[in-house]
Formats: C-alpha cells, sequence, structure tokens
C-alpha cells in the first residue's frame, strides 16, 4: 500500500525503516510504503490541514513545542501523539482514543488498547506517560472550545 489516512480504527503507526511504516488497526495490520511523519501530514492534509498547521495549533493550544500530539481531525477527537521526536524516522504515534492503559516492563512498556490489542514499545514508561497526557491535556482544550461554542 502507498498511501494510508488515519481513522478512528487506527491504534498505532510503527516505523520500519526510513521508508515504510506498519500500520495497526483494531482488526488488522499493514505494510504501507511510507514513513510515519508522511503517513501523519497526509491524513492532516485529508482533514484539511498540513502536519505544520495541526503543529502550530498544538503550540497555541497547550503551548508546547517538543514531541507535541497532533490534532488529526476535531469532530471525532482523532489526536495522536509520537513516541520520540517527529524529526526521527523511529518514532512512533499512538492514538490517545483507542488507548486503555500503559504498563512498565523494565525498559520498555506496553501500550494497551481498548480492543485488547498489546503493543510493546522500546521506550521508558516515563515518556509514554508524559506523551499521553500531553495528549489528555490537547484532548481536554479541543473540548472546552467546541463546547464553549
Amino acid at each position: 500500500m502507498n498511501e494510508y489516512e488515519i481513522n478512528d480504527d487506527t491504534l498505532a503507526i510503527i516505523p520500519i525503516d526510513e521508508c515504510r511504516s506498519k500500520i495497526i488497526e483494531k482488526s488488522k495490520s499493514f505494510i504501507v510504503n511510507q514513513p510515519t511523519i508522511k503517513i501523519i501530514d497526509v491524513s492532516c492534509q485529508y482533514f484539511g490541514s498540513s502536519y505544520q498547521g495541526r503543529f502550530l495549533g498544538t503550540k497555541n493550544l497547550i503551548g508546547i513545542s517538543h514531541k507535541a500530539p497532533i490534532i488529526i481531525e476535531e469532530s471525532k477527537e482523532i489526536i495522536f501523539f509520537p513516541t520520540t521526536s517527529p524529526r526521527l524516522f523511529n518514532c512512533a504515534w499512538i492514538s490517545l482514543k483507542n488507548l486503555q492503559n500503559y504498563k512498565r516492563n523494565n525498559d520498555s512498556t506496553t501500550i494497551i488498547f481498548n480492543n485488547g490489542h498489546l503493543l510493546n514499545l522500546e521506550i521508558s514508561y516515563a515518556t509514554v506517560d508524559s506523551q499521553v497526557l500531553r495528549a489528555a491535556r490537547l484532548e481536554s482544550v479541543l473540548r472546552l472550545r467546541k463546547n464553549n461554542n
């Protein structure tokens, strides 16, 4: 597959190498011939913005510019957060909406999705916790603004 748009069923986008990513959805997984950041950017564009536009939106809404979570689509509250700097090819992106919990595993962290799917990431629990909190803050500000209009 050469292109992919993030949707409600997307759980995670995992880098394979600098040119390919593994998409994990609720009921299937497959390979896309694009790096993770390109999939994020194409998905943002599909919903009317760009990665850079969404990045600036996050910065304006919650003041975060390092490893910033991104609103892919506002009305469905599709928000993804990066596991490292998005400039690095090994950056994975996780869906906040589909996240149920996460647990520490020595030097790695297991992500538990709403459908029971488990994903082990070679990143610290503290990093995942920080990223989830940032994404939840972004979601909260987005909801408040939607409800006040």
